[in-house]
């Protein structure tokens, strides 16, 4: 039992239960933009009473965030005479004692739970391609619901952890990321970051070392400036692995703060699709109209089937993540599987493969962007009152001129399949404001599917999504 909810754990995070929603056939290839690397002259640490202590290297300036440069307001990125402002107040401090939890079957339930909700109502905004990821949204969420109380603390929990507290949530999401598998050939990394702005804002210092014992989350004070805007772009950019590399256009005056995660996927197949298993094909879009892709073949051996879908899984190398595609009946469209889906169908479909089979796998190269504000879609789902900017209750989170609130949440994920195997990442930013300041079975992906990357040891998602067009 231990072993299917570990499997099932680790399959739910990494689903990319992407379903594409191809309108274009245009080809768009993402530029790569080198990762930034930290430079750190000047330390701080957190007193047990929170007080910070500055420790001098020897040498002038801050730890600072990205780059040792800051860049502009028009672009935020680096130049030659903006120096980073942001000090890392969490530099060399370490963790304290945590709750541990143990992964169990309740837990997968709520994740699964989470991430269908998140995905059928992200899905029902957007017209394109779709693609999430459950768990940067849960994170970054969760580390806001640290400063939560009352009714808005109550709403958070019951969208992010169902039954659990968000005391709880903490110890069984520190249990689940620290244990997700990370190698050469399959690596996923997970960031967390808090920025707030210096002067005119007084953290809870409680609140911040929560986030750090349980997330791991660095935590700037920063000017809100071009400078700081670069440096959220650099840190969103260095740990997203440069496959997104910008967040923020601009910070504006009414910002307190920003709750970010990041997360970078990037694993090869188990076994690599050779130069003549790929073919030019047609691939129908939602809207009918057909354009020509390159199709990777294969044989696969682990068969899916629903009432409503069939569908495969494919290995990442060494077999900790997969990538599972789900492809509708033929009279029956992407969006109708999706809004049809209960996680309770998934958890069982992805628990039941069918072995008895070979499948002859035909799937499209395939890359895109997507980009969702998520304040309706959280809203809907019960979370209403962590936007309401004169009745939040975020009196945890520290001291401003009003009342504290969330301004935004802006989700920002990349995907990019092809012969070599699968990049993607994901990043969620959580801006918080003041009131005060505003058998051989042939499977062809030629039409609108749904897909996964699934952690095989849990078999939870980190990613869900759509295609519905290849742009």
């Amino acid at each position: 039992m231990k072993n299917k909810l570990s499997t099932l754990f680790i399959s739910l995070l990494l689903t990319f239960l992407v379903i594409f929603c191809l309108s274009s056939c245009e080809s768009n290839e993402t530029e790569k933009q080198p990762s930034s690397t930290s430079s750190t002259n000047q330390s701080q640490t957190v007193d047990s009473q929170g007080n910070n202590d500055v420790i001098d290297n020897g040498e002038t300036g801050n730890t600072e965030a990205g780059n040792t440069e800051a860049g502009n307001t028009e672009t935020g990125t680096p130049n030659d005479n903006e120096k980073s402002q942001a000090i890392d107040l969490m530099s060399g401090y370490t963790s304290g004692t945590t709750t541990v939890a143990e992964l169990d079957g309740a837990f997968i339930n709520n994740q699964w739970r989470l991430a269908m909700e998140l995905f059928k109502s992200s899905n029902k905004t957007s017209d394109g391609n779709v693609l999430i990821s459950p768990l940067s949204i849960q994170l970054a969420l969760a580390m806001t619901a640290n400063g939560a109380e009352g009714e808005t603390k109550s709403q958070m929990e019951r969208l992010l952890g169902g039954e659990y507290t968000i005391d709880e949530l903490n110890a069984y999401l520190k249990t689940y990321v620290s244990n997700l598998p990370n190698e050469k050939s399959s690596k996923l990394n997970v960031a967390n970051s808090i920025w707030f702005r210096k002067n005119n804002f007084v953290p809870n210092q409680f609140f911040l070392q929560t986030n750090k014992d349980y997330y791991d989350a660095s935590i700037y004070s920063a000017p809100f400036d071009k400078t700081t805007l670069a440096d959220i772009n650099n840190w969103v950019n260095t740990n997203t692995d440069g496959m997104i590399k910008k967040l923020l256009d601009q910070i504006d005056e009414s910002s307190l703060m920003y709750l970010i995660n990041a997360i970078a996927f990037d694993a090869e197949w188990d076994e690599k699709y050779s130069e003549d298993s790929i073919h030019k094909d047609l691939f129908t879009m939602e809207n009918g109209i057909s354009c020509e892709a390159e199709f990777m073949w294969s044989t696969e051996y682990a068969y899916y089937e629903l009432d409503k879908a069939v569908g495969f899984k494919k290995d990442y190398k060494n077999g900790k993540y997969s990538f599972v595609a789900l492809l509708p009946n033929e009279d029956f469209g992407v969006n109708d599987l999706i809004s049809s889906l209960t996680y309770e169908e998934i958890i069982n479909m992805l628990n039941n493969p069918d072995y008895s089979r070979d499948v002859i796998a035909k799937m499209p190269k395939f890359s895109y962007e997507y980009s969702l504000k998520m304040n309706d879609v959280l809203s809907l789902l019960g979370m209403e009152k962590a936007f309401d900017a004169g009745s939040a209750e975020f009196y945890n989170i520290g001291e401003a001129g009003g009342n504290i609130f969330i301004g935004e949440v802006l989700h920002k994920t990349f995907i990019s399949v092809d012969e070599a195997g699968t990049r993607a990442g994901a990043v969620t930013s959580v801006q918080m404001k003041d009131e005060m300041e505003r058998l051989e079975f042939e499977i062809t992906l030629d039409r609108p599917f749904m897909y996964m990357i699934i952690d095989n040891e849990t078999l939870l998602p980190v990613f869900i999504g759509t295609l519905t067009s290849i742009e």
